[in-house]
């Protein structure tokens, strides 16, 4: 990555690798960014905890991709599977497809977007009267082989929620209108973000995103301290503050490209399988779409870190992401709770499945230590809003292949 001063003041993006913290989200992400199956990732939190600067930031560590130049939909040149109809005739026939290099699309999506402004439009009095389809792409179509970001998810309308959900689960936009239809690809990193404060996703929008990650203000006065630090210099000389992490980003980059090139020659056991579905099943999560993400994420984990399998380490590191908004809040339980439990059922415990009553609540602390065994020490450390426990696997795993010879 190289940087220059024709680089426009509004294209320079603060470094992924300066984020101060915040484990657990960059994790999340950097899984996403290799196995973009995984599903996406929600990320909840208050505001000015530094969700939209670490979305945005991590196109910075993503691989510039191939794409046929002039394709509104960065079709890949050499993937006849991946591209729209129109490349696709193209490479059937023959035709030879220039290419160009290019970043990875980053689109965001406003809230005031119209559905025929996020999925495209089909003209039909060109279908009408030239008996031809004539499509005006979507922000799904600019957003192909990318990111597509959404602040404050929790506020965009639920059908628009619905179609985005669709199209990042399926790979393909599909647009209907009375009787005629048009699909291209639409296969991206789905990341939303939002602040619980201000509303909740409804439960069957919330299954659907892979991952799900709880940030908040970082407790120790170093750490606050060192982001302001990097704020001022950022802002001071933003060339050079990117420069003097160029090479951590390039670092982490060749990182991300080398597991996507593992990711395919990991096999799930049946020990690995057995407490994967152990833990989704403890867990009371409705549905299997809990299992396939805490194996692809496991997965993930495992060629990140260079393993020669999947191990149970990365099995309870994807389940600290892949469960927080699968399991049921009951009457008097937060998000802490939930990571309680998580940690719970990582340590082979079982989660007790009567309600709670009031009485139970005024003594919940000592009832969770003594029904998990869960020191109320070590509840600070976890992924509770603002800790580092999720996450490590990935960031232990750099610093020692940062220093090895």
């Amino acid at each position: 990555m190289q940087w220059t001063n024709r680089t426009r003041s509004w294209d320079l993006q603060y470094p992924f690798s300066a984020i101060v913290g915040q484990e657990a989200l960059k994790t999340a992400l950097i899984v996403n960014a290799i196995d973009p199956s995984i599903g996406g990732v929600l990320i909840r939190g208050q505001k000015g905890t530094g969700k939209t600067t670490a979305v945005r930031s991590l196109r910075s560590i993503l691989p510039p991709i191939r794409a046929v130049k002039g394709c509104v939909y960065h079709c890949p040149p050499d993937n006849p599977a991946e591209m729209c109809e129109t490349c696709k005739e193209r490479y059937e026939k023959g035709e030879p497809l220039a290419d160009e290099t290019i970043p990875v699309p980053l689109v965001d999506l406003p809230l005031n977007a119209t559905e025929d402004r996020i999925v495209g439009t089909l003209q039909l009095e060109v279908a009408l009267y030239e008996g031809k389809r004539r499509f005006e792409p979507g922000l799904l179509a600019t957003a192909n082989r990318g990111i597509l970001y959404i602040d404050e998810v929790n506020l965009l309308e639920d059908h628009l929620v619905d179609l985005l959900l669709d199209a990042a689960a399926t790979g393909v936009n599909r647009v209907e209108r009375e009787g005629v239809s048009y699909s291209h690809p639409a296969r991206f990193i789905l990341i939303g973000t939002m602040n619980p404060e201000e509303g909740e996703l409804r439960p069957q929008f919330l299954d659907r995103f892979g991952l799900c990650v709880q940030v908040s203000t970082l407790s120790r006065a170093e750490d606050r301290a060192e982001i302001v630090r990097r704020k001022i210099a950022f802002e001071a000389d933003p060339h050079s503050f990117m420069a003097q992490w160029d090479q951590e980003e390039q670092f982490l980059s060749r990182c991300i490209v080398e597991a996507q090139n593992r990711l395919g020659v990991y096999q799930v056991s049946e020990e690995a399988l057995g407490e994967i579905v152990r833990l989704a099943e403890r867990a009371g999560t409705a549905g299997h779409r809990t299992e396939i993400t805490i194996y692809k994420t496991a997965r993930a984990l495992a060629a990140f870190t260079e393993a020669v399998e999947i191990q149970k380490e990365h099995i309870h590191e994807a389940a600290r992401l892949v469960l927080p908004h699968r399991i049921e809040l009951g009457p008097f339980q937060d998000e802490r709770k939930v990571m309680e439990q998580i940690e719970a059922l990582t340590e082979g415990k079982e989660i007790p499945t009567k309600p709670y009553s009031r009485g139970a609540a005024l003594e919940e602390e000592s009832i969770y230590q003594e029904e998990y065994g869960v020191d109320p020490t070590v509840l600070e450390e976890m992924q509770v809003p603002g800790s580092t426990a999720a996450g490590s696997i990935v960031f232990e795993f750099l610093k020692k292949k940062r220093f090895l010879p």
